[in-house]
């Protein structure tokens, strides 16, 4: 067995319709986590009172 650390290999870019996943950086214990990016599944319209009769 070998005593040198293990390297997790490097992730591609996930890609969805509202999702990116990107790999972080591993910490000094090792772990490797992940950024979450969503893109707006709606617009927001600016609201504007309606018309009085």
């Amino acid at each position: 067995m070998s005593d040198a650390p293990k390297a997790r290999p490097k992730v591609p870019e996930g890609k969805a319709r509202f999702l990116t996943t990107r790999q972080k950086e591993a910490n000094e214990k090792g772990y490797v986590g992940y950024d979450t990016i969503w893109e707006p599944f709606q617009k927001e319209v600016p609201y504007s009172t309606p018309k009085k009769p």
